[in-house]
């Protein structure tokens, strides 16, 4: 068995070219920088080489080794929690797991020096299958949640016992929004694989994200998440803002 420092090489070595620092991948002669999670590039990724990054990332696999190989989308929410350490308001993140990003997150910007709560929602144990459409169902997201979620509750609670002020709130979105007294909130990241969940948590929580607060939705442009993408895009022209679509396939919402 390889110990978890031999699996982070093992899958920086499936990104990095050595001598340069880069990933290659030849077609046509032309030669990629990154090539994974659905991104190819032959732009600069020299953030991949970060101490500071390296040791953020190492701490989500630690929390969940399967998801080894999406540094991309990890750099893009590394950066989108840094943006809200200066404002006023928790943290919240509605869909979880056993929390590979959250762990990511908290190590990146030093999180027990913040002061700040961080309330982390979910049903640890997959999707709620009686919130999906019919045309999710279609997608296949009962046969990925069941391939790909487990019981995780007290596994992800065991994770997050070096952190302080982790809140973990269990049970199925929209229902357990309401529990915990949450004010106002600087951070919001949003990845529940399907559409009721994710807009009314958005709903319910915009009223409470400060001024140049930041939202990470996380399958925004991601391939076969289409439903989510037309319901945020109906929810921001209701909110007259814009969402910021990425090739990791996230989107990026900044509150004015």
């Amino acid at each position: 068995m390889l110990g978890l420092k031999e699996k982070i090489k093992n899958s920086l070595n499936q990104v990095i070219f050595k001598p340069l620092g880069y990933h290659i991948s030849r077609i046509n002669e032309e030669i990629y920088t990154y090539d994974q999670d659905g991104l190819k590039t032959s732009h600069n990724c020299d953030f991949i080489r970060e101490i500071r990054f390296l040791k953020a990332y190492e701490r989500g696999v630690k929390a969940c080794p399967e998801y080894a190989n999406i540094h991309w989308r990890v750099h893009v929410a590394l950066w989108a929690a840094s943006q809200a350490i200066y404002l006023p308001g928790d943290y919240v993140e509605c869909g979880v797991n056993r929390g590979f990003l959250t762990s990511a997150v908290m190590t990146y910007i030093d999180w027990n020096k913040l002061g700040k709560s961080f309330y982390l929602f979910d049903t640890f144990c997959g999707l709620d299958e009686s919130l999906l459409t019919q045309e999710e169902v279609l997608l296949g997201r009962i046969s990925q949640s069941r391939s790909q979620y487990r019981e995780c509750y007290e596994e992800t609670k065991e994770n997050f016992s070096e952190f302080e002020r982790v809140i973990l709130v269990r049970g199925s979105l929209p229902s357990t929004l309401s529990q915990p007294l949450i004010g106002s909130i600087a951070y919001l990241s949003i990845d529940m694989n399907c559409v009721e969940p994710e807009i009314k948590s958005l709903e319910f929580f915009w009223p409470k994200l400060v001024q140049h607060g930041v939202v990470l939705l996380d399958d925004y442009a991601y391939k076969g998440h289409q439903p989510q993408k037309l319901a945020i895009d109906s929810f921001a022209a209701k909110h007259h803002v814009q969402v910021l679509s990425l090739p990791t396939g996230q989107g990026l919402i900044i509150k004015s």
